[in-house]
């Protein structure tokens, strides 16, 4: 703290800001509120992943000139590790979220996605196989190996790997080379007091499938809502989208994006408790692997995995 207060007095307009604590996320980076009066604007500390800035700084850019609302960046100090970033408030979509307005902050948070999508890919990483795969296999080691500490067979590795190849040859048969989030759930979008929607947590975006920031969205793994009302919502995006596809091809890249992501969150999710010693995601693996076992129970190429999990996993509650 004490770097960050001299930081303050001598390069930043911040120096007899009252600071405090807003929040932490799952990575290494803490923020604070710097507030005078009526003003206030967030300090992102990230001191130790310095790394991070970067391509955080880079994507903000990509974001606000297509205009998306990502928070403006006001100071900086990338060899420290800090940012001063626009403040969007406390209250994220999952403080607000219930069966009354959940279509309603969908629509406009899909009307954002569509918006990001604008933004220009040129040298994000690429969300190929190779990139699909080594985000997938966290589950088997993280997951059922280590936290479930089970012994995977030799037939079961070989079906989950089979099945593992069924999901990402339909992830990059959709539309690909799109601007990805990656995280786009809503304890990342923030309503702030003016009633707009803002986006954080960014930095690591990616060009990648049509379908994943949607999946994202909809199928959050903090809050759920039923299968017709998200596939109404997922169908929303396409016609907005204008794609000439089958509403049944549609909802199959949705679901087969939605089993790649939550078979990796499944493994990060037991990652972020074993060796980051955060356990506040063991409640959301029950989510997770629902998800994941509901929409595999709808494909043939899928069935037998979901099946697999439903009976190697405690975790999974109908």
């Amino acid at each position: 703290m004490k770097q960050i207060k001299t930081w303050l007095a001598t390069t930043t307009p911040y120096k007899d800001y009252d600071i405090t604590i807003a929040s932490a996320d799952a990575s290494f980076r803490k923020y604070y509120r710097l507030s005078q009066g009526r003003t206030s604007v967030i300090l992102m500390d990230a001191s130790l992943e310095k790394e991070s800035l970067t391509p955080f700084v880079n994507i903000t850019h990509r974001l606000l000139h297509v205009n998306v609302k990502a928070p403006k960046i006001l100071a900086q100090n990338l060899s420290l590790g800090y940012l001063i970033l626009e403040d969007f408030g406390d209250t994220n979509l999952l403080d607000v979220l219930n069966k009354a307005n959940f279509t309603k902050l969908y629509e406009k948070a899909i009307d954002e996605i569509i918006q990001m999508q604008k933004a220009d890919t040129t040298n994000l990483p690429l969300y190929d196989k190779k990139f699909l795969h080594a985000e997938m296999d966290l589950m088997q080691e993280w997951y059922l190996e280590k936290k479930l500490a089970l012994h995977v067979t030799q037939m079961q590795k070989e079906l989950i790997s089979s099945t593992l190849e069924a999901i990402s040859s339909v992830v990059l048969s959709q539309p690909q080379n799109i601007f990805v989030h990656r995280d786009f759930h809503s304890r990342n979008i923030m309503l702030t007091p003016q009633n707009e929607l803002g986006i954080i947590d960014y930095q690591d975006a990616m060009s990648g499938a049509l379908t994943y920031d949607l999946v994202s969205l909809l199928k959050d793994c903090y809050i759920a809502f039923s299968r017709e009302d998200i596939e109404a919502l997922a169908l929303l995006f396409a016609s907005k989208k204008g794609l000439h596809v089958s509403r049944e091809e549609f909802l199959k890249w949705f679901d087969f994006v939605g089993l790649q992501r939550h078979i990796k969150v499944l493994g990060i999710f037991s990652r972020l408790y074993l060796r980051d010693g955060k356990d506040g995601y063991l409640k959301d693996i029950p989510l997770t692997l629902r998800y994941v076992i509901e929409t595999a129970s709808r494909y043939n190429e899928t069935k037998e995995f979901g099946r697999l999990l439903g009976q190697l996993s405690p975790d999974y509650r109908k």
